[in-house]
């Protein structure tokens, strides 16, 4: 009985030493991707959302919907739209890897070289598209 005290008694000093050290969970590039994929698929969702909303409104109000198209236009956008470029080719990718790693039987086995083979990806996509399309907004804020 007196084990069992002592070995309870030092489970808190040492949940308190990981505290302090400020990481509760000490994740790896997996765990990040893991939360990556959680953000891009939210952010994802919410661009639908306002897009079912936004294009709904041309049933209720044509020149309200006119309106917002035209904000839609603005050269700022753009990066509202290479953030959605940039989220929807991560978490499409990266759902690609997830399902290799759950239905493929060597998935677990090479889910760090997939996890790279993603970044590597997106990188590789984002890169010229991030270039092309902020070319176009400074063309468009700054005259050319």
């Amino acid at each position: 009985m007196a084990s069992t005290t002592a070995s309870a008694a030092d489970a808190p000093a040492h949940a308190e030493t990981v505290r302090a050290k400020g990481r509760l969970y000490r994740g790896d590039l997996g765990m990040w991707s893991w939360v990556a994929h959680r953000i891009t698929g939210v952010l994802t969702f919410f661009f639908l959302f306002v897009h079912v909303l936004d294009t709904a409104l041309v049933r209720v109000s044509p020149n309200a919907y006119d309106t917002v198209i035209e904000t839609y236009k603005h050269p700022l956008m753009i990066l509202f739209e290479l953030g959605l470029l940039a989220a929807v080719l991560f978490h499409a990718f990266n759902g690609i890897r997830v399902m290799l790693v759950d239905f493929w039987s060597q998935g677990t086995k090479y889910q760090k070289p997939m996890l790279w083979t993603v970044l590597v990806l997106w990188l590789v996509l984002m890169v010229p598209a991030a270039i092309s399309m902020l070319t176009r907004a400074v063309t468009e804020i700054f005259g050319g």
